[in-house]
């Protein structure tokens, strides 16, 4: 993506402007910029806030009573996040603050009681997360009458971690860095348990599980040795969410991405066996794939009973 967002730019006129990589391969120079412990801990926040700010968004917006209240009160957040953050100190204190704040006025909102079907998203990681890359696709789900279900980012990260410990065992890499690489999944569970905790206390929503159980999960369908890509984190992502009673998936990835279209759609018919409540519809997001063909999977998946 780094390339294609500099060749973007430099297409468009404006090719000095640089492309900063977190690559921790070592791929990437950066001059100029460093990733300073200061500036990860900040980012790992941030990305534990916006989790949560998304997560509680998302489980209530096509329940509420009144329109617009739950994008009111997700701005509203965003920008104590967005203060919080900038300043220059930002205590633990008032992080678990922000999160017992966060979840409990949107535990708070007035709903309709009303059941609507849910609808996991999976898929390639820009294209998950990236409404622009997906054609919108909650915005679409919610429009059509379902509730959207999508993962947190932080899992994501959490998987990269993972596949250093197979990689030590199986493969041969030293295992110092399987054990910084538990180190770090310690760590980023230790900067979501405020999340986490504020999330279990609530009345509707529930917290991300650990990237262990994720790894038990895929296990049967695959192995954890497949890691590129979204690797086996696709699969047990989709295997949860059906234990969640999230039985209505949408897995999606860019047409040319065959890695996920090996976790992705190579193991949907090994989950509906498994599974024969499971609905996965698969969808290629391409800037030559039909949008009619597109809405027309997505209706298609939630008229399947």
């Amino acid at each position: 993506y780094i390339a294609f967002i500099r060749r973007a730019l430099d297409q468009a006129g404006y090719g000095y402007i640089p492309v900063i990589s977190l690559s921790l391969s070592k791929l990437e120079k950066n001059p100029g910029f460093s990733l300073t412990p200061g500036l990860l801990y900040r980012s790992s926040i941030a990305v534990v806030l916006g989790d949560l700010l998304m997560q509680c968004l998302y489980r209530t917006r096509p329940y509420e009573a009144e329109a617009g209240a739950a994008n009111a009160l997700c701005r509203k957040h965003l920008d104590r996040c967005k203060a919080a953050l900038a300043g220059k100190i930002f205590p633990v204190s008032r992080y678990r603050q922000l999160c017992r704040d966060i979840v409990a006025e949107f535990d708070a909102l007035p709903l309709r009681d009303i059941e609507k079907p849910r609808v996991g998203v999976v898929g390639e990681i820009l294209v998950k997360y990236m409404p622009l890359a997906n054609n919108h696709l909650v915005d679409l789900l919610e429009a059509e009458g379902a509730e959207a279900v999508v993962p947190d980012l932080a899992d994501f990260f959490a998987y990269c971690f993972y596949g250093n410990l197979f990689r030590s065992k199986a493969l041969g890499v030293p295992r110092r860095a399987a054990r910084l690489s538990a180190a770090g999944i310690r760590l980023l569970e230790l900067l979501r348990r405020p999340a986490k905790k504020a999330l279990q206390s609530s009345r509707c929503f529930e917290p991300a599980i650990s990237i262990y159980l994720t790894a038990e999960l895929a296990k049967p369908y695959l192995s954890v040795g497949n890691q590129y890509g979204e690797g086996w984190f696709l699969t047990g992502e989709m295997v949860h969410l059906i234990h969640s009673g999230v039985n209505r998936i949408v897995c999606i990835q860019p047409f040319g991405c065959l890695p996920n279209h090996i976790v992705g759609k190579g193991v949907i018919k090994a989950i509906r066996r498994d599974h024969p409540n499971a609905r996965i519809a698969a969808v290629d997001y391409d800037p030559g794939a039909s949008e009619v063909n597109q809405l027309n999977r997505i209706k298609l998946l939630l008229a399947d009973e």
